[in-house]
């Protein structure tokens, strides 16, 4: 398994693997006993606490912004907590750096604080910080992958290149999967710091893949976002049908890319995820 610098294209077709909430079932204690908590000591929010984490678990977990970058959806949350529950000096400033900065990551806030020092940032940071160090703190039995994701990755490396593409810490994902040997059939892993998943496919692509030839697996609505961004096939791994859905990704779904008959399956399993979410 290589970093980004490190990797070279070795075969004709890319599978692209988001790991929480998609290869690993980390996505709901992450946000249960992690970044909800954390966003509450963080902004001291204990009086409003019982709504403003089950308001949290909505927008990352249960809705169609499922899955979002951490810190947008940090922006969104504190955004209505200043609306409804309390004021959170500098929301706006926040509000625009997650909607509009190229990179969203612990680096990118500690360039930002350099240059304009609002502790608007400081907290985010603290807060991501903080989050990232509570996530090493989970029992490791907590963190398992889902059923038949071994088994799946080992049959896509039969055929594919395999690239962890997530917007996790890239600490967590490493530890998370070698634990469970699953760092054996990857080829490259692009994380948090390497950027958006969208720029990680888009510099994967830059490899030489044909576009027909990638496909994005994912559970949440930017995993999709982030394919289409850059022309490239999705399949879905369905919130509540994991073991199922990668069942079907060795049974179906790999072998109709590499026979180049996706396209309208693709968009069957484009409907069958929007449906999943309750859209």
């Amino acid at each position: 398994m290589k970093t980004f610098s490190e990797f070279k294209k070795a075969k004709s077709y890319l599978v692209c693997v988001d790991s929480d909430g998609c290869a690993m079932d980390t996505m709901d204690i992450k946000h249960f006993n992690c970044f909800g908590p954390c966003m509450v000591d963080e902004w001291e929010l204990s009086p409003w606490q019982d709504e403003i984490l089950s308001r949290w678990n909505e927008i990352n977990l249960y809705t169609i912004t499922r899955g979002i970058n951490r810190f947008k959806g940090l922006a969104m949350a504190l955004n209505e907590i200043d609306k409804e529950y309390k004021q959170v000096d500098g929301i706006c400033a926040l509000v625009e750096w997650a909607d509009n900065a190229p990179e969203l990551s612990n680096a990118a806030l500690e360039a930002v604080i350099k240059e304009k020092n609002d502790e608007i940032f400081k907290k985010a940071l603290s807060w991501s910080r903080a989050v990232n160090e509570a996530i090493t703190k989970l029992p490791e039995e907590s963190k398992l992958p889902f059923p038949l994701v071994k088994e799946a990755l080992e049959f896509a490396h039969g055929y594919a290149d395999v690239a962890i593409v997530s917007s996790a810490n890239l600490g967590a994902v490493l530890e998370e999967w070698q634990t469970h040997g699953l760092l054996n059939h990857v080829d490259v892993i692009m994380s948090q710091n390497d950027g958006s998943k969208a720029f990680c496919i888009s510099e994967l692509l830059k490899l030489g893949y044909n576009r027909k030839n990638v496909l994005m697996c994912g559970d949440a609505p930017g995993d999709l976002s982030a394919a289409e961004k850059n022309n490239v096939y999705f399949y879905p791994i369905l919130v509540g049908k994991e073991g199922e859905s990668w069942q079907e990704f060795m049974d179906e779904a790999l072998p109709r890319l590499t026979s180049s008959d996706y396209p309208s399956y693709g968009e069957e399993k484009k409907a069958q995820f929007y449906k999943n979410l309750g859209q």
